[in-house]
C-alpha cells in the first residue's frame, strides 16, 4: 500500500495529537502530503448571525486556526508537506467531505477527541462506517 494523501482531522486533542504524529511518521516515509482539517461544529452553534453566538463562532474559528498554524509549524519542522483547512458543519459529514474531495489514501484520527469518552468517539466511528476509505485510528 501506498499513502499519497493523508488526512487528519485536528482539533489540539491528545488524540489528535497522536494522530498527527502517525501522519507526519507516514508521510516521511511514503512522501506523502498530511491535509488537517478543523471543523466548527454548526450543531453547537448554528451558523452565525449578527448576534453572541457570531461571537462565539469566531472564537472558535480563532482557535481553530491556532491550532492549524501550530501543526503547520510542526509540518514544516519535520520536512512534511502540509495543507489545512477550516470547514463549517457537522464533523463527522465534513471529514468525508473533505476525505472525498482530496480523494485521501487514509485518514488517521484521534481514538479521543474533546469528548474524552472512554470508547471511540462519534465522530471516527461515522467516518469509518461512511468514509468508504482507510481510517487508522491512533
Amino acid at each position: 500500500m501506498r499513502y499519497d494523501t493523508i488526512l487528519v482531522p485536528y482539533d489540539g486533542s491528545d488524540g489528535a495529537n497522536r494522530a498527527v504524529e502517525h501522519a507526519f511518521d507516514l508521510a516521511q516515509q511514503y512522501d506523502a502530503t498530511v491535509h488537517a482539517l478543523f471543523v466548527v461544529d454548526t450543531r453547537s452553534f448554528g451558523e452565525p448571525a449578527l448576534s453572541s453566538v457570531e461571537l462565539v463562532v469566531d472564537e472558535v474559528e480563532d482557535e481553530g486556526h491556532r491550532l492549524l498554524d501550530a501543526v503547520a509549524d510542526r509540518a514544516e519542522a519535520q520536512g512534511v508537506q502540509f495543507e489545512s483547512l477550516l470547514r463549517h458543519g457537522v464533523p463527522h459529514d465534513e471529514v468525508v467531505a473533505r476525505a472525498t474531495d482530496i480523494d485521501a489514501d487514509l485518514v488517521i484520527m484521534g481514538f479521543h477527541g474533546r469528548t474524552h469518552d472512554s470508547r471511540i468517539g462519534s465522530v471516527v466511528e461515522r467516518v469509518v462506517r461512511d468514509g468508504g476509505r482507510p481510517v487508522l485510528v491512533a
